[in-house]
């Protein structure tokens, strides 16, 4: 058995329920507008807070007399 096999006998939906679901789907409730990602800034964010703690720990280390 495949899983094709398994997935058709698990969609035996009617077609009132599919017909429901589809205009569920295109009545667009759940729909959300989204801004466009932006890489860049995810990479200066995470770069920021790479720095942050580095620098922390440095300073952490040098109190300690590790540096």
């Amino acid at each position: 058995m495949t899983i094709r096999d398994i997935m058709s006998k698990q969609n035996n939906l009617s077609k009132e329920d599919m017909k429901r679901i589809k205009n569920y789907l295109k009545s667009g409730f759940n729909e959300t507008e989204r801004k466009p990602f932006r890489g860049l800034v995810l990479l200066g964010v995470i770069w920021s807070v790479v720095a942050i703690l580095g620098g922390i720990s440095w300073y952490i280390g040098q109190q300690a007399g590790f540096l």
